[in-house]
């Protein structure tokens, strides 16, 4: 069983700095779940969350920020809250892509919600007016073997 795990990381928003929140998902997925495909999958779709940010949210010239992600983890659920002080941006506004068309048209991108939909058990975004966008998900430890 494991234990309580908290981390917490604030990045520039930038994506050279990609690789070392990976990482600390990783590590901290590890430690919930048994099976490396959900370690993955949880790992895909906080990638695509924070990637987002760093593509949409502090897209006006010269516009920079910070992002803050804390992991709040246990054998039973792994959480993270990823919050950034760019525009609002609600992901409930965004429609489900038609899978056949979308890879039709090769398209390249605009999976990135759909997929932490599909991975994640929550998402939930709040924006609190002129102080930041956070976004919650978690992701609920099915004891498929135990975890570690």
């Amino acid at each position: 069983m494991a234990e309580h795990i908290h981390k917490e990381l604030v990045v520039p928003n930038d994506t050279r700095h990609l690789v070392k929140i990976r990482k600390i998902v990783e590590d901290a997925a590890n430690q919930s779940f048994s099976d490396k495909m959900e370690v993955a999958r949880v790992v895909l779709a906080v990638d695509e969350a924070v990637s987002n940010i760093m593509e949409h949210a502090y897209e006006d010239a010269g516009q920079t920020g910070d992002i803050r992600m804390a992991i709040d983890a246990d054998s039973s659920r792994f959480e993270v809250l990823i919050s950034d002080s760019g525009k609002e941006f609600d992901p409930v506004d965004v429609n489900v892509p038609e899978m056949s068309e979308h890879v039709k048209q090769g398209k390249k991108k605009g999976l990135g919600i759909f997929l932490m939909r599909q991975i994640m058990d929550e998402v939930k975004y709040t924006f609190v007016q002129g102080l930041r966008n956070e976004l919650r998900m978690v992701k609920y430890v099915r004891n498929m073997g135990g975890a570690k």
